[in-house]
């Protein structure tokens, strides 16, 4: 899969000013990587290091210093050190739904 088939646009950087990461769920390894394209639904992400982390489908992309900014991910596809991520969003009906 190359994550061509895009429901939303993507906004590519040509530049990068500083890493950001991406952390295992239960914070049990972290990498660094660049962002290469972002959209509402996901990203592109260049990893520094191996993607063998990949083992596990679900980890937060944090995109700042102090960790304020982040978006809970899931592994789309990988192509290299090349990943494609799709944002999970909570429903928030089944939230309310669940309360009654």
């Amino acid at each position: 899969m190359t994550g061509e088939s895009r429901k939303s646009d993507r906004v590519r950087f040509e530049h990068f000013c500083e890493p950001v990461n991406i952390v295992a769920i239960d914070g049990t390894w972290r990498r660094q990587c660049l962002l290469r394209d972002v959209s509402t639904t996901g990203a592109r992400l260049e990893i520094e290091g191996t993607t063998d982390v990949f083992q596990a489908k679900e980890f937060f992309l944090v995109l700042s210093s102090i960790g304020t900014a982040f978006r809970r991910c899931e592994l789309v596809w990988i192509n290299g050190l090349t990943v494609g991520v799709r944002f999970i969003v909570e429903n928030r009906k089944k939230k309310a739904t669940a309360k009654h």
